[in-house]
């Protein structure tokens, strides 16, 4: 059992019930914070405490850091859990929450910072001999001459990209030597806008590749793992819409050297908790683009097929546990898919708000439902569109297909607009049942269909 005892949740929706869950496995108490828009949350039902920190915008609820740690000490909370976005890889989030004498359940604030700074983050990479796309080494200056001289080296068509950068924003795409400049200083402005650092640096852009990542865990005694690679290609504007493990093609043999030199880079920057390596992946070749210091949204498939639950992992180790699993223990059996539910128009992918006025849930053997919503629940129009994600596990790809198909004709969500009819047609499209898309292949699939 873990040596923490009660938890706050700094997070909302599915992750933030999926966090409570392994902490009541653990016996371990639960404390909800929420906004003024959000009191009707499942999990904010189900903890043991909740703590209202502020109005919906963000900033004053669950990006206000103060408040957050706030509610921590009127809650004599031992620890925080920051789930994904919000303030999950605030590098200063982390370090405060350690100085207020508390428990961050994630990795060390200085490999947030580093991880969180692309140009750092590629440079430790490849100190630590993890495969980087072909790049500029560290971030452009504003010597035009220089930058023309580096893309030719890299060779076009490249890509620019923010050092701050996510979520997709902060790229432009150079196919001719002419664009070059405009498109630095284009990036550099947006980068300063968006993330409020205008460092950018210059990639090689790979036309075709897939998206696959490594999901590690490392504790704070030297030991760490991977858990296998998920295939995370299926697109939309760099938005993931489907993900699967372990990735369609890539052998047992490539798996285990590329995920060994994850956990070896995770032993060498001192790494603690859950972690993914992004790579991009062509012509048989692993290229680093980033490392997620935290939880993934897709975490559930690699849960599936190794039978390690990756939360209840992050909790112990954040309480001073080793890890509970060496390589040997870890082993891929079958094949798992995840499809994220939004609650958004499936033609115009506009977010559609509202009350849910009839759900039902799919069910059956290896279905696994991640959601908190539930009938009469409201979706605000404040937060990311995810309502859920449907899991599917089979004995091979295939199986878990048609366990998808089943699973999503039996899913009811009335009074509101979701994604489910396009990850219907996704499951049925004869290119994605061959498997191994690449990143583009959504964007072209939908585009063929207007």
């Amino acid at each position: 059992m873990s040596s923490i005892k009660k938890v706050l949740i700094a997070n909302r929706g599915e992750i933030a019930l999926r966090i409570l869950r392994a902490c009541k496995e653990l016996g371990i108490q639960t404390v909800a914070v929420y906004s003024t828009a959000d009191k009707d949350l499942k999990h904010v039902r189900l903890a043991d405490e909740a703590v209202c920190i502020g109005p919906h915008p963000s900033i004053k609820s669950y990006l206000n850091i103060p408040a957050i740690i706030s509610a921590a000490e009127l809650t004599h909370s031992d620890a925080i859990h920051p789930g994904y976005g919000f303030l999950s890889e605030n590098a200063d989030f982390a370090d405060q929450v350690e100085q207020s004498g508390f428990i961050f359940i994630g990795p060390r604030a200085e490999n947030i910072r580093v991880m969180g700074d692309k140009v750092a983050a590629i440079e430790a990479m490849k100190s630590s001999g993890v495969p980087c796309v072909p790049g500029s080494d560290g971030a452009l200056d504003d010597n035009e001459k220089r930058s023309v001289k580096i893309a030719k080296e890299i060779g076009l068509p490249i890509i620019i990209k923010a050092s701050g950068g996510g979520g997709g924003r902060g790229m432009r795409v150079v196919e001719e030597e002419k664009d070059l400049a405009d498109s630095i200083q284009l990036t550099k402005s947006e980068a300063l806008s968006f993330f409020g650092n205008g460092e950018v640096y210059m990639e090689k852009f790979l036309t075709t590749p897939r998206h696959v990542e490594i999901q590690v865990l490392a504790d704070q005694y030297g030991n760490a793992i991977h858990l296998g690679e998920r295939d995370c290609s299926m697109q939309r504007r760099h938005q993931k819409v489907v993900e699967e493990a372990p990735a369609p093609g890539i052998s047992s043999e490539l798996r285990n050297k590329i995920g060994n030199i994850c956990a070896e880079a995770c032993k060498k920057i001192n790494y603690r908790g859950a972690g993914t390596f992004e790579f991009l992946f062509d012509n048989d070749e692993f290229y680093f683009i980033e490392m997620n210091t935290r939880v993934q949204v897709e975490h559930p498939v690699t849960e599936m097929i190794t039978g390690v639950d990756i939360v209840r992992e992050q909790i112990l180790i954040a309480g001073g546990d080793k890890l509970s699993y060496e390589q040997s223990d870890i082993k891929i059996r079958g094949h798992a898919i995840e499809c994220r539910i939004n609650a958004e128009d499936p033609e115009s992918f506009m977010p559609s708000p509202g009350k849910i006025t009839q759900y039902h849930a799919a069910g059956g053997l290896g279905v696994r439902i991640d959601s908190h919503i539930y009938n009469g629940y409201n979706v605000p129009p404040h937060y990311d569109s995810m309502i859920g994600k449907v899991i599917t596990y089979g004995d091979n790809r295939i199986n878990a297909i048609i366990k998808m198909q089943n699973a999503l004709d039996e899913m009811v969500i009335d009074g509101i607009k979701t994604n489910i009819p396009l990850q219907r047609k996704i499951m049925v499209d004869k290119v994605f049942q061959k498997g191994g898309m690449n990143i583009h292949y959504l964007e072209k699939m939908l585009g063929d269909e207007k």
